[in-house]
């Protein structure tokens, strides 16, 4: 009888947005051939056709999750792109966004560990260095500063969104303001980094 019409037409894209509304629905816990296929109403060989079991699923998934991000502090910064010290507060800000809106959808991301020698995670983690660059106004910044820049910022703004999602910020003191005051204390180290 021939596989049903979904099967013949369903591409990589189709299956990877697929896994997003799952994990935005459940959970992280929902990426996976067997749930992603029961999503698309499909069997889940339909899928290894595609992706290399849930390894290479987890792995496409958390590709596109990063440039999601990408692409929300593109939007979220635009406005900001001759103003270095507004910028990079606003690309803060929108990343504790997206980590607080997306929460699952950001647990899947953290949890896959670019490579640069992969090129697509190469091509993010330029597009990354990028964004830092054009932010910062520092075309100039060496590689190893650059490293170091991202670094320190994705330490501390990832560190504080991993202490607020477990709910281990409990002192009595708005984790909007203490959120505020690192980006302050951040963008002075970021011109320490520089002028170092």
């Amino acid at each position: 009888m021939g596989r049903p019409k979904k099967e013949d037409t369903l591409t990589q894209q189709d299956i990877i947005q697929a896994a997003i509304a799952c994990i935005e629905k459940e959970g992280e816990s929902a990426l996976g051939v067997n749930r992603v296929a029961r999503e698309l109403g499909i069997k889940p060989p339909a899928i290894y056709k595609h992706f290399d079991g849930n390894a290479g699923l987890k792995k496409a998934v958390a590709l596109e999750i990063n440039r999601k991000l990408h692409g929300y502090l593109q939007a979220k910064t635009i406005e900001f792109k001759n103003q270095p010290r507004e910028y990079f507060k606003a690309a803060g800000r929108a990343s504790r966004e997206f980590a607080k809106f997306h929460s699952g959808l950001y647990r899947v991301m953290m949890r896959f560990q670019l490579q640069p020698n992969d090129p697509e995670s190469l091509a993010i983690v330029k597009d990354f260095q990028d964004f830092f660059r054009t932010g910062l106004i520092s075309e100039d910044l060496s590689e190893t500063k650059l490293i170091d820049t991202m670094r320190t910022i994705n330490s501390a703004i990832v560190g504080f969104i991993a202490l607020e999602q477990t709910g281990l910020l409990t002192l009595p003191r708005s984790t909007d303001e203490s959120f505020e005051v690192m980006l302050d204390a951040l963008f002075v180290a970021i011109e320490h980094i520089k002028n170092r």
